[in-house]
């Protein structure tokens, strides 16, 4: 038997149809003592905004006919927690389907012609900021995959007075003796993005920086592909040749070192 429709899902959207859309999940959730997820589980599922705009036009649906046709409870489950992971399992087990055949039952889901276009709807509802939290996770990734070291850093060479055993050095005209060296500065907190930097540490040589990882951003932006125009499209495919180039290059010199320590170690 179907579960019972709960009460509060009707006075959720009361609230939001009260506020003509211009309340947040997490008012509504706080009212009623829901949780902010339960809240935008209900509003895609009924699609409180299309209710909304439509009853300004006189076009709009009771709440409990507003469905997409042709799905279940689950696979409405399903679709929501998939765009939020991407991962089929995770969201099968999610959405109620049993654990032990959860893997199957994803990949099945994902072949429903019905259950594909609600994920693309709901994907671009996403965009039209209906899903607050997973488009703010959706920048986040926009930002990894696009961070400049040079936003966290400035670097180059400058000249500075030599040191030796006694002090600072001195020419015959008592004119410091300067001496080139490279430098790198560290940007004050104030003034970057914490978001990108996944670790920051203080060692024997100075300031560690750690920015996090572009190429799964990369990976992760191309999972909504189909939703950037397509100048966005180039950048990030160009974004990824750029770091597939540079992993190559590395690779290469890596492998010589490795060569010669090995020819050294041979003749030793």
């Amino acid at each position: 038997m179907p579960r019972p429709r709960d009460p509060k899902r009707d006075e959720a959207f009361k609230l939001y149809q009260q506020y003509e859309g211009n309340i947040t999940n997490r008012a509504i959730a706080s009212e009623l003592g829901v949780s902010n997820q339960k809240i935008s589980a209900w509003k895609i599922r009924d699609r409180w905004k299309e209710a909304v705009n439509g009853s300004r036009n006189g076009k709009g649906k009771p709440v409990g006919l507003i469905h997409n046709e042709g799905l279940n409870e689950r696979q409405r489950l399903f679709c929501i927690y998939y765009v939020k992971s991407f991962n089929a399992t995770q969201a099968a087990v999610k959405a109620g389907y049993s654990p032990a055949s959860a893997h199957v039952t994803g990949c099945r889901l994902l072949k429903n012609e019905k259950v594909a276009d609600e994920i693309r709807r709901i994907k671009k509802d996403m965009i039209g900021e209906i899903f607050v939290e997973a488009m703010d996770v959706l920048h986040v990734y926009v930002k990894i995959a696009f961070a400049d070291m040079t936003d966290y850093v400035t670097f180059g060479k400058k000249e500075v007075q030599a040191v030796g055993k006694s002090g600072p050095l001195f020419d015959e005209e008592n004119k410091p003796i300067m001496k080139e060296v490279s430098f790198v500065d560290v940007k004050h907190s104030d003034f970057v993005d914490g978001t990108v930097i996944t670790e920051a540490k203080l060692g024997k040589e100075g300031i560690a920086i750690k920015l996090a990882d572009k190429m799964k951003a990369l990976d992760k932006l191309s999972q909504y592909f189909d939703l950037f125009p397509d100048s966005f499209k180039r950048k990030i495919e160009k974004e990824k040749l750029k770091l597939a180039r540079q992993k190559t290059e590395k690779d290469a010199q890596d492998g010589a070192v490795e060569v010669l320590i090995t020819r050294k170690g041979d003749s030793a």
